[in-house]
């Protein structure tokens, strides 16, 4: 991805989630994706897609049972 693309991406999050902590930085090993970090903590990884001159964007994130809070 572009660095003005991976900037209008952070802008559009930023102001979804209402939280100027959120930033996106690119990954050494793929072009295709950013990771996602909330203050120094990684969060997820966004990927781009392009299908036949469609762009869209995949967020996945991983969610671990342990890092829940206990069940009421």
């Amino acid at each position: 991805m572009q660095k003005s693309e991976i900037s209008r991406l952070q802008q559009y999050l930023q102001e979804k989630f209402g939280n100027r902590n959120l930033r996106l930085s690119p990954r050494k090993e793929a072009g295709d994706s950013v990771e996602v970090m909330l203050n120094d903590e990684f969060i997820g990884v966004i990927y781009r897609d392009e299908d036949e001159g469609d762009v869209s964007y995949d967020f996945n994130m991983a969610i671990l049972e342990m890092d829940l809070p206990p069940a009421a």
